[in-house]
C-alpha cells in the first residue's frame, strides 16, 4: 500500500523539542515523509512552490502561513497537522475560501501544551497562597519569618476558585484541582448547562465569580470580545487576601484597573502574560510585593511538548486510517480560537 505523501516542515530545533526519537521514527515509517532540509523556516512563497502533491502538512512554531498562492498549488492536500498550538494565523486567511469547502481537516497540538499551562497553574495558585515567594526572599535575607503564616487566609483544600473560560487548558485545570476539594465555579457564555454538570462545576456570571471566589484564574482566548474583559469593576469584587492569576493573555485584563488594584495590596496578583510583552523594566507592577511575573513560561514542560509530537502523530494516523482525530479544529468555532 502506498504510504501518504507528508511534507514537513518544521526546522530541527522544533523536531527536537516536540518529537521523542521513538515518535519521530515511527512517524518516518508510517508515512513518505519529505523534510524541510533548508535548516530554517520556509516562507510562504517557498511553501507554495513545494506543496504540490501532498497529501498531508505538519506545521510548528515558526512555519509560514497558508496563504492562497499555497492553495491554488495544494490539490491533493487532505489535512495539516500543527506540531504547536493556534492555528489562527496559520490558515485563518485561507480557512473561509478554501479548508472549509475542500474539508480538510485541521489537527493542533493546544491540548498538549494546555497540560504544561494547568500543571504552571495549580502549582502558581498553591506557591502565591501560601506565601512561598515572600517566604523564600526573606530567607534568603537572613529573616527567620514564619509570623507571617497567620496571614494565609485561604488554602485550595476547601477553598473556592473561580476559573475564567472552560476552555482546552480550564478544564484540564479543572480537573488537576479535583483532588484538593475546592468550590469551582466557572464564568463561560459558551459552557452549556450539560458541560456544567459534567464537568463538575457550577456555571456563573463573571461579577458573581470575582465576588464569591478566593482564587481567580483565567483561561480566556485573546479575541475581540474579550479585550479587556478584565477591568476595574470585576478586580474591586475581589475578596481581601484573594489570588489573581494571568495564565492566558494580557489582552484579556486592564492593565491599569489591575494596577490601581494591586497598589492597594489587598490582593495577590500572578502574571505569566502581560500588556506589553514584557513588561518594561521600570514596570510599576515590580514595585509591589504583593506581584509577581513570570516570563511567559507556562506552556513549556518537556511533559508536555512531548505529547505534542505523539498527539501529531495520532491524529495523522487516524485521519488516514478514516478514524475520528482528536484536537481537529471545529471550524463553526473558529472565531472563538485564540
Amino acid at each position: 500500500m502506498q504510504k501518504p505523501r507528508i511534507l514537513y516542515l518544521p526546522v530541527p530545533s522544533h523536531t527536537q523539542s516536540v518529537f521523542s526519537p521513538e515518535v519521530f521514527a515511527r512517524f518516518q515509517a508510517r508515512f513518505d515523509v519529505t523534510f524541510n532540509e533548508t535548516g530554517k523556516n520556509y516562507t510562504s512563497e517557498q511553501l507554495a512552490e513545494a506543496i504540490a502533491g501532498f497529501e498531508g502538512l505538519v506545521t510548528g512554531w515558526g512555519t509560514p502561513p497558508v496563504t492562497e498562492s499555497v492553495m491554488k498549488n495544494a490539490e491533493a492536500l487532505r489535512i495539516i497537522a500543527h506540531s504547536a498550538g493556534s492555528v489562527k494565523g496559520l490558515v485563518g486567511r485561507v480557512a473561509e475560501k478554501y479548508i472549509v469547502p475542500r474539508q480538510i481537516c485541521v489537527f493542533s497540538a493546544n491540548g498538549a501544551i494546555a497540560l504544561n499551562v494547568a500543571e504552571y497553574t495549580v502549582g502558581a495558585l498553591i506557591m502565591t497562597t501560601r506565601r512561598c515567594f515572600d517566604f523564600i526572599t526573606h530567607t534568603r535575607s537572613g529573616v527567620w519569618n514564619r509570623g507571617q503564616v497567620v496571614s494565609i487566609p485561604k488554602s485550595l483544600r476547601g477553598g473556592v476558585v473561580g476559573i475564567v473560560s472552560a476552555s482546552k487548558v480550564g478544564r484540564e485545570v479543572i480537573k488537576l484541582l479535583k483532588p484538593f476539594d475546592p468550590k469551582l465555579l466557572v464564568y463561560d457564555p459558551y459552557l452549556s448547562d450539560w458541560d456544567a454538570g459534567n464537568l463538575g462545576v457550577e456555571k456563573v456570571a463573571l461579577n458573581d465569580l470575582f465576588a464569591r471566589s478566593d482564587f481567580v484564574s483565567l483561561h480566556a482566548p485573546s479575541i475581540p470580545e474579550t479585550n479587556k474583559m478584565i477591568g476595574a469593576a470585576q478586580l474591586r469584587l475581589l475578596k481581601d487576601g484573594a489570588v489573581f492569576l494571568n495564565t492566558s493573555r494580557g489582552s484579556v485584563v486592564d492593565h491599569d484597573a489591575l494596577l490601581a488594584e494591586a497598589r492597594t495590596g489587598r490582593i495577590w496578583v500572578m502574571l505569566d502574560v502581560t500588556t506589553p510583552e514584557p513588561l518594561p523594566p521600570d514596570s510599576p507592577f515590580f514595585e509591589l510585593p504583593n506581584v509577581f511575573v513570570t516570563p511567559h513560561v507556562s506552556g513549556t514542560g518537556t511533559y508536555g511538548y512531548a505529547k505534542i509530537g505523539e498527539m501529531t502523530l495520532a491524529a495523522l494516523e487516524d485521519f488516514f486510517a478514516e478514524r475520528p482525530v482528536v484536537g481537529a479544529v471545529d471550524f463553526k468555532q473558529f472565531s472563538l480560537l485564540a
